[in-house]
């Protein structure tokens, strides 16, 4: 059976070319171009300073729109006041009012719009069971925690069954692991309640579990635009390869030597021969030997129990243990290189890690690494 929340009309959100200018002609939001389909769950990601909030109250109305076209459905929203937009948002900061309890402070919206009052019983009493908080609705929000508040904050957006979801940061202010429950809820939440979600986060972990695409954003620039795997496996350039992985992709600098028809990487000392779908891409682009900018993310590299042309010599700086895994910080010819490995895979004197100084040789399979161009820092295999 469809719950009864989430509107039957259609919730697509077009941005056109949109840009954001301040009057100090500062451009915080270039040229934002982005098609969200109806029910879709999208994450805008990126560091403190990217133009992901601004994006979001851009379509929320609460900021002007500089240039562009928002169109959500089928009307151009540029104008429109941000009550009658359809949309509710959720902030970081709850912003619920103290002296009201749980369910008055969830029937307000309702009840400024002169609802019927059995509606709005209807509405919040839904709305508390699907987030479990049918118990407080008598409490002030001083009584309740920081996750029990932010259910609140999202079951007063939900009353409203709006055509848009914005949530900016929701989960910002709970400690981690309160974090990530509250992600598992809001899964479970959007399974629930059907429409269309835009959510706003600087934490990558955060845009990979929760978006169907992720929109990853940099001085008010797109970055890329797809599905988390897309984004992980093909990243279009450095800063988004640097950005999406925890820990983050290692960088060396080396050399794609051409030989014949063939292609390998000089890297640190050692040679490695491609894999012959990566050759297949350089030599579909007609590259020949230059200097590139080698990615390898920190699971990809492995332990090479002997030494040998493809292999890279470290010396151990950190060990961190983390349960079932370490991440082991290395240094090679001056670089900080990561790798993180399964305890499991270590013998049984190092799996509570490896001494400092210890020296190791590493390698990494040639199926698994990125290559960009250090002057243009884009992925020469997308």
């Amino acid at each position: 059976m469809r719950n009864s929340y989430g509107p039957v009309n259609m919730a697509t959100v077009s941005l056109k070319n949109v840009k954001k200018i301040y009057d100090n002609k500062v451009t915080a939001v270039h040229d934002f171009n982005l098609e969200i389909a109806d029910k879709e769950f999208i994450v805008l990601v990126g560091p403190s300073g990217c133009g992901k909030s601004t994006t979001l109250r851009m379509i929320a109305g609460l900021e002007e729109i500089s240039d562009g076209d928002l169109i959500i459905g089928d009307k151009r929203m540029n104008d429109v006041e941000p009550k009658d937009r359809d949309i509710a948002m959720v902030f970081q900061s709850y912003a619920l009012y103290p002296h009201m309890t749980v369910y008055e402070n969830m029937a307000f919206a309702l009840k400024l719009r002169k609802f019927p009052k059995d509606e709005i019983d209807r509405r919040v009493r839904e709305a508390a069971e699907i987030l479990d908080i049918t118990q407080y609705l008598d409490r002030k929000p001083k009584a309740l925690s920081g996750g029990q508040r932010q259910r609140v904050a999202i079951g007063r957006a939900i009353v409203r069954e709006p055509k848009v979801f914005l949530m900016d940061e929701p989960l910002s202010n709970l400690d981690a692991k309160l974090r990530n429950q509250m992600r598992a809820e809001i899964i479970k939440l959007r399974q629930r309640i059907d429409t269309t979600f835009v959510y706003v986060t600087h934490d990558q972990t955060e845009a990979m579990t929760l978006g169907d695409r992720i929109v990853i954003m940099k001085d008010g620039f797109i970055q890329q635009i797809g599905t988390p795997q897309e984004v992980f496996n093909s990243p279009a350039n450095l800063f988004v390869a640097g950005f999406i992985g925890s820990p983050q992709m290692n960088f060396f600098d080396g050399k794609l030597v051409k030989e014949g028809s063939g292609y390998s990487i000089a890297v640190h000392g050692a040679k490695m021969q491609l894999d012959a779908d990566v050759q297949k891409k350089l030599a579909d682009k007609g590259l020949d030997s230059m200097d590139v900018t080698i990615g390898i993310r920190p699971e990809h590299v492995h332990f090479a129990p002997e030494g040998g042309e493809h292999t890279i010599s470290a010396q151990v700086d950190v060990s961190e243990m983390m349960g079932s895994e370490i991440y082991l910080h290395v240094s090679s010819n001056g670089k900080d290189i990561v790798l993180r490995v399964p305890t499991t895979e270590l013998p049984a004197e190092h799996r509570g890690g490896i001494p400092y100084g210890t020296q190791i040789r590493f390698t990494f399979p040639s199926e698994l690494i990125h290559l960009f161009d250090p002057s243009t820092e884009k992925n020469l295999l997308v």
